[in-house]
């Protein structure tokens, strides 16, 4: 049995993630904005606990963290959709999400560092905005670059401990994409070589992957069918 904590549990591919594991008979914790929401996902996906923490208030993440014991596995999959043009920038929402992903990914790494230890693994989410962006893109693109200074930085400093990214492309079944018209799913399933779009299962299939293979190290991990290719 493995300690996971997902930051970011309550919701789409992180509450997925996180019921799996919790399924599998590991003990996982879940965090979410809201401390009832947290709670009650929680129980409803079989986790041990739930904890409150915004990953937008990076100064309150240590002592949202406080509860947490030993960490075997760490995935930091809390996100925020941001729809920001250079046109029309909206500044307040760029710093809110500049600060969730690259400051308080880290601040999260840095309040659990005494509870990691030799064999633990994070696994850090991105998206393949960063290759292909669009309209709106502009915030979201920039900081899922990120991602990739941030693994390699943490992979040196943590080391032993391995870390890791997955990015997604068009997650077909998550609910930010399952409610889209059958057209626009369609067109993206028709540029993508496979003919089908990435599954929730597929990206938690990858993020088990990079938590249990002790060789995948400093690693970015497309889960996109070959989507970019289209």
């Amino acid at each position: 049995m493995s300690s996971v904590l997902v930051v970011g549990g309550t919701s789409g591919i992180g509450r997925e993630f996180a019921r799996v594991r919790a399924g599998q008979g590991d003990e996982v914790v879940v965090t979410g904005r809201d401390a009832h929401r947290a709670g009650t996902v929680a129980k409803e996906i079989g986790a041990g606990r739930g904890l409150a923490l915004d990953l937008s208030r990076p100064k309150e993440i240590a002592a949202a963290l406080a509860p947490a014991g030993r960490v075997d596995h760490l995935v930091i999959a809390g996100v925020a959709r941001d729809e920001n043009r250079v046109a029309d920038y909206d500044i307040e929402a760029a710093l809110r999400l500049v600060t969730l992903k690259l400051v308080g990914y880290t601040e999260v790494v840095h309040a659990l560092g005494p509870r990691l230890h030799d064999d633990s693994a994070v696994v850090l989410f991105g998206g393949q905005a960063k290759e292909r962006p669009y309209p709106g893109a502009t915030t979201v693109a920039t900081v899922n670059a990120g991602m990739r200074g941030l693994v390699h930085t943490l992979a040196v400093e943590l080391a032993p401990v391995r870390v890791n990214a997955v990015h997604p492309g068009v997650v077909g079944d998550s609910p930010y994409w399952a409610g889209r018209p059958e057209e626009v799913l369609a067109g993206l399933r028709a540029r993508t070589p496979g003919g089908r779009l990435a599954t929730m299962a597929d990206v938690v299939d990858a993020v088990d992957f990079l938590l249990r293979n002790r060789s995948v190290n400093a690693v970015e991990l497309a889960v996109d069918g070959g989507w970019l290719l289209g």
